[in-house]
C-alpha cells in the first residue's frame, strides 16, 4: 500500500481505528465519516491484505491473526508521522492551549501537580490537563500515543524510551495517634506483627514498598489493601492498623487526620519518580516546556 496521498493516509488512519475499536460505527464515529464510507474503507483493506481483518464472531467482532500481527506496526507509523510533525511546531505556553495527557498515581496527584498546575496558572494560562489512571503495562499507552507522559517509579519505567528523575521520596509509617502505637519507637517485630493498611497499584502486582520491604526480608500482616494511597491514612485513622507510606503524603494527612508519623524499622531505598516520554518525541517543544516546568514544580516541594 503507497501512502502517496491525503487519501491513503485517510486509509491508513481508517485502519487503525478499526483495528483498536474492533468496529465499524465506533470507527466511523472517530474519523467523523459516515458507517458506509468506513465500509468502503474496510472492503479496500480486505482485497489489499487479502485478509478479512475483522470477522464477526458471536456478536463481536474479532480480529483476524494478520490483523493483530498489524495492529502495533500501523499505530507506530501513525505515531511517527504525527509525532515527527509536531516536533517541528514552535510552542508558546502562554499562547497554547495544548491538551496534555499524563498518565499518574494518586501520590502524583497530591504532590507533584498542584506545584505543577500552580506554575502553569501564569506562564500557560490556557494549557489543559488529562490526567488519566495508572494502568498495567503503561508503557504500551505511551508507544500507542495514548498519554503523553509518565510519571511513575524508576523501577516501573520501560528502558525503551527516555526518562529523569524529577523527584525523590522517602517512607515512613503512619499511625492513629490515640491507639496502640501513638507513643514510642516502633520495632522490626512489631512492625512485622501489626495489622497493615496496604495499596495494590495497578501497574505491579505490588507496590514499591512492599517489593523493597520483601527484599529487605521483612513480610508484612496484610489487613486492608486499597487502590489509592491518599485513603490509606483514612483507613487507619481510628484503628490499631499502621500502613507504609511516602513522607510527603503523610504529612499532609497529617493536617487534618489524627496520625502519627514514625519512623521505618527498617531502612528502604529513597523512591525515585520519573517522568519519562517516547523516544520518537524527545524533540516536541511542548514537552520539553512541561518537563522544564515540571523540574521547577518538584523544586517547589524542598
Amino acid at each position: 500500500m503507497r501512502f502517496n496521498n491525503k487519501f491513503d493516509l485517510n486509509l491508513l488512519v481508517a485502519l487503525d481505528h478499526l483495528l483498536h475499536l474492533r468496529s465499524v460505527s465506533g470507527a466511523a464515529a472517530r474519523m467523523n465519516v459516515t458507517q458506509s464510507a468506513m465500509s468502503n474503507a474496510l472492503l479496500r483493506l480486505r482485497n489489499y491484505f487479502d485478509d478479512e481483518l475483522l470477522v464477526k464472531i458471536g456478536r463481536k467482532m474479532e480480529l483476524t491473526p494478520r490483523a493483530e500481527a498489524l495492529k502495533d506496526s500501523i499505530r507506530d507509523l501513525l505515531v511517527r508521522v504525527d509525532w515527527t510533525i509536531a516536533s517541528t511546531s514552535e510552542f508558546d505556553p502562554a499562547q497554547s492551549d495544548r491538551c496534555f495527557k499524563i498518565l499518574a498515581s494518586d501520590y502524583t496527584l497530591a504532590t507533584l501537580i498542584p506545584a505543577l498546575l500552580a506554575r502553569c496558572e501564569a506562564a500557560a494560562p490556557g494549557i489543559r490537563f488529562d490526567f488519566l489512571q495508572q494502568v498495567q503495562a503503561p508503557e504500551r499507552a505511551l508507544e500507542r500515543g495514548d498519554v503523553d507522559l509518565l510519571i511513575i517509579p524508576r523501577e516501573f519505567s520501560s528502558k525503551l524510551h527516555p526518562s529523569e528523575i524529577i523527584l525523590e521520596e522517602d517512607f515512613c509509617v503512619i499511625a492513629w495517634s490515640k491507639g496502640k502505637f501513638a507513643r514510642g519507637k516502633l520495632s522490626r517485630s512489631d512492625y512485622a506483627k501489626a495489622s497493615h493498611v496496604m495499596m495494590r497499584p495497578a501497574i505491579a502486582a505490588q507496590s514499591l514498598a512492599t517489593r523493597h520491604l520483601e527484599q529487605a526480608g521483612v513480610t508484612r500482616n496484610e489487613a486492608i489493601s486499597t487502590y489509592a494511597f491518599t485513603a490509606i491514612p483514612h483507613l487507619v485513622a481510628g484503628t490499631n492498623r499502621i500502613a507504609t507510606l511516602h513522607r510527603r503524603l503523610a504529612k499532609r494527612a497529617q493536617r487534618s487526620l489524627p496520625i502519627r508519623i514514625i519512623e521505618l524499622p527498617v531502612s528502604l531505598p529513597i523512591m525515585q519518580q520519573c517522568v519519562q516520554w517516547h523516544r520518537y518525541r524527545s524533540n516536541d517543544a511542548g514537552l520539553i516546556w512541561l518537563r522544564d516546568t515540571m523540574r521547577a514544580a518538584a523544586l517547589d516541594l524542598r
